[in-house]
């Protein structure tokens, strides 16, 4: 089945800043419910695999929609890695919240590519790892979205920051720094992303979102997750009442995959994944 792709497409997002947008479908005709994919922390869309998992649910039937969060690190013209580490060390969650709406509305309107052929009564949400967390709150406050998936996702998001003394010394310099350990480059993070958080932290809470949840929800998790305890998982699962709990026995933080991905089929934990959520999305 032939699949096309339209690459880099330039969303004005809301913060002075592009947000590179993709979009996969098949070119059967009739309408097509909608995946909104959003990737993790220190992630872009067109990281390893990705780009075939987005055909394979172009080539199952959906309109795929993938994008790097404005603020992530990369720019229009290089929306692989990171060689923006100034808009890097900008990146807040509530910014991510924001570019989920700029998609979110673009998909809606006119100006989608495919606004005769979108069907947006079965708009999904999916989000990997930090995205997933993005979009479990995306999801309790938008009734746009129909149903969510989140793979690997985290259920804390001030969990996942420096405590003490860290904290402390992060405040005190007004900046720090995390190494990327496949670029090896010193990745900043401003303390305004701290700030932001604590100003917006009922809004961030993804324990809060998910309880309010009144949609169907995919919690995809690998057992065997070194980044992401699959704890994580049973948490969301437990905090949603509308949710279905698939874990993947072994499996890692990215279901086997890596970057870059030179293969041309998908690692087998992936097509698991990809048959699971098109059975969740169709039923």
């Amino acid at each position: 089945m032939v699949v096309k792709k339209q690459k880099n497409i330039s969303l004005p997002g809301l913060h002075g800043r592009p947000i590179p947008t993709d979009v996969f479908s098949s070119e059967e005709e009739g309408q097509k419910p909608v995946v909104l994919f959003c990737h993790g922390y220190k992630g872009f869309k067109d990281w390893g695999a990705w780009n075939l998992m987005a055909t394979a649910f172009a080539q199952n039937g959906f309109l795929f929609v993938k994008f790097n969060f404005a603020f992530n690190g990369g720019t229009l013209e290089n929306p692989i890695d990171f060689p923006d580490l100034d808009a890097f060390g900008e990146n807040t969650y509530t910014k991510e919240l924001d570019d989920l709406k700029v998609l979110i509305d673009w998909i809606s309107s006119e100006d989608f590519p495919y606004a005769n052929r979108d069907d947006l009564s079965r708009l999904t949400l999916m989000g990997h790892s930090r995205g997933g967390g993005i979009a479990v709150v995306k999801a309790a406050e938008d009734p746009r979205i129909q149903k969510l998936i989140t793979l690997a996702a985290v259920s804390d998001f001030e969990d996942r920051f420096p405590k003490g003394e860290e904290l402390e010394a992060w405040k005190q310099k007004g900046i720090s720094y995390i190494e990327n350990s496949r670029t090896k480059q010193k990745m900043p993070h401003l303390f305004d992303f701290y700030e932001d958080f604590k100003q917006n932290e009922e809004r961030l809470n993804i324990a809060r979102s998910a309880e309010k949840l009144n949609i169907p929800y995919l919690v995809v998790h690998g057992t065997n997750d070194p980044t992401v305890a699959v704890d994580n998982a049973r948490q969301l699962h437990e905090w949603s009442s509308q949710s279905e709990l698939f874990l993947l026995d072994g499996s890692d933080h990215v279901f086997e995959a890596s970057h870059p991905w030179e293969r041309e089929d998908l690692p087998p934990a992936m097509e698991k994944i990809i048959k699971k959520a098109t059975e969740f999305i169709k039923k």
